[in-house]
């Protein structure tokens, strides 16, 4: 019998071992890229990067509005199921900002969810579906962010309880439901479809609040499809189908209103989310992406 124990309490030494091996050195290795996204010879437009942070929604995220807090300094809390999330101060200052970020560091943390330290990001970062930006864009948005007043205001820590707040465990996170790549345009469909795609999946993100998510937080069933558990525990209605209230499709005019003034069909307006989305994004969009985000969403079936 005390041999039993001893060979018991070998293998469970053993164990343990293995694990703080996995824990300290296997899954923080795990979802990182194979190869760096490739900026050679890229330079950035300042100008063109201004418009991608509008259609990114990156002001709503990272400025907290309704504080008057200076654009881009950190966003408001952003209420989820596994805590509450901070969007970082995204201005140039170099201690607090990403002012001493180089392109590529940019361009890993935007499509990777990596940061220069190695670390990797929650998913509250919709990385995601950042990852399919194209190359020209990251460089862009980072020209124009580069130029953005810094501001010298520290990040809010994130109030979220393990084993959510654990960044080791992210890269297990991402084996199951990351998958890194750029945007590949649908050839036998309309360059003006391919751009509401574009607009919808990537830069607007639109999927990463109207798409089911599981218990760990992974999109699940089909995308657009609405969202029981979404920010702040409200409902996210889906994007697909959309018709009015006695049943008939929305008309891509209206759908364009609706992105131009948040108004829907019925004459009732969008929600406080929405209504910031619009206010801070979609109605400063040319009326060409308007039109291809109209033309995009409208192709989705139900």
């Amino acid at each position: 019998m005390r041999k039993l124990f001893k060979f018991l309490a070998v293998i469970t030494a053993i164990g343990l071992v293995a694990l703080a091996a996995a824990y300290f050195f296997v899954l923080p290795q795990l979802g990182r890229p194979a190869t760096a996204r490739d900026l050679s010879g890229l330079k950035g437009d300042a100008v063109r990067g201004r418009y991608l942070v509008i259609a990114g929604g990156c002001i709503a995220c990272h400025t907290d509005i309704k504080n008057k807090a200076k654009i881009l300094s950190g966003g408001p809390a952003l209420k989820t199921p596994f805590g509450i999330f901070f969007a970082p101060n995204i201005t140039p200052d170099k201690i607090h900002g990403i002012g001493s970020w180089t392109l590529a560091q940019f361009a890993r943390a935007m499509t990777s969810g990596i940061s220069p330290q190695g670390k990797h990001y929650f998913p509250s970062f919709p990385y995601t579906s950042y990852t399919a930006m194209a190359a020209q864009d990251l460089a862009d948005l980072k020209s124009y962010l580069d130029t953005v007043a810094p501001v010298a205001k520290p990040a809010k820590p994130h109030a979220v309880s393990w084993p959510f707040s654990d960044r080791r465990l992210i890269g297990a996170w991402k084996q199951l439901y990351f998958q890194g790549g750029q945007f590949k345009p649908i050839t036998d469909k309309s360059q003006t479809w391919n751009r509401g795609a574009y607009l919808v999946n990537v830069l607007g993100h639109c999927g990463e609040c109207h798409t089911q998510r599981d218990i760990l937080g992974g999109t699940v069933g089909k995308k657009h499809a609405g969202n029981s558990r979404g920010p702040d525990g409200s409902r996210v209605p889906k994007l697909r189908g959309l018709r009015t209230k006695a049943g008939e499709r929305w008309t891509r005019d209206e759908l364009t209103m609706s992105l131009l003034v948040g108004m829907k069909p019925s004459g009732d307006f969008l929600g406080d989310v929405m209504a910031e989305v619009v206010a801070h994004s979609t109605r400063k969009l040319t009326p060409d992406d308007q039109a291809a985000i109209a033309e995009y969403l409208l192709s989705l079936g139900d």
